[in-house]
């Protein structure tokens, strides 16, 4: 009789660890299943603003006109070409687009320099090509505007008439 309960106390020791292996695996699968959906829950809310009423409230736009509107020409192919824009610049403080007011004669010659540098055919050819010269406009007058001011001032400078003859 002991050679039969120690042959069967192996073999109960042997399922005894198998049954522990399993709960344990079946365990750990739950546990990281809950982890990783609580994880891509919480990764997925945005961060808390830290005043509300302040974060919600965006100032109004607002525009000031550059007037007189500028007229660039180009010489192409031996033939006389123009380009008139207007313009209109687009900021959120009043303040600080009087503050930029002051430094309208070195705006204005920017952008000429930058206007008149320009190829003709790429700025007819294209609506991209017109919308790079805003874009390269803007910057240009926020460079201006952080040299002079201290901050960019402007939000985006907006073509309101774009000419090519």
């Amino acid at each position: 009789m002991a050679k039969s309960d120690a042959v069967k106390d192996p073999a109960t020791k042997g399922k005894l660890k198998m049954i522990l292996l399993l709960v344990l695996a079946l365990l750990l699968a739950v546990g990281l299943s809950v982890g990783a959906t609580w994880f891509i829950m919480h990764k997925s809310e945005p961060a808390p603003a830290a005043d509300p009423a302040v974060a919600s409230v965006k100032q109004a736009a607002i525009y000031e006109p550059l007037a007189p509107a500028f007229v660039v020409n180009f010489n192409q192919n031996g033939r006389q070409r123009y380009m008139q824009v207007s313009i209109t610049l687009q900021g959120r403080n009043q303040a600080d687009l009087d503050a930029l007011k002051v430094h309208m004669p070195v705006i204005r010659n920017n952008l000429v320099m930058m206007f008149s540098g320009q190829g003709f055919d790429s700025l007819a050819s294209s609506a991209v090509g017109q919308e790079m010269l805003r874009q390269k406009a803007t910057a240009v007058v926020q460079e201006v505007a952080q040299k002079e001011v201290g901050k960019p001032v402007i939000d985006q400078l907006l073509f309101t008439n774009f000419v090519l003859q």
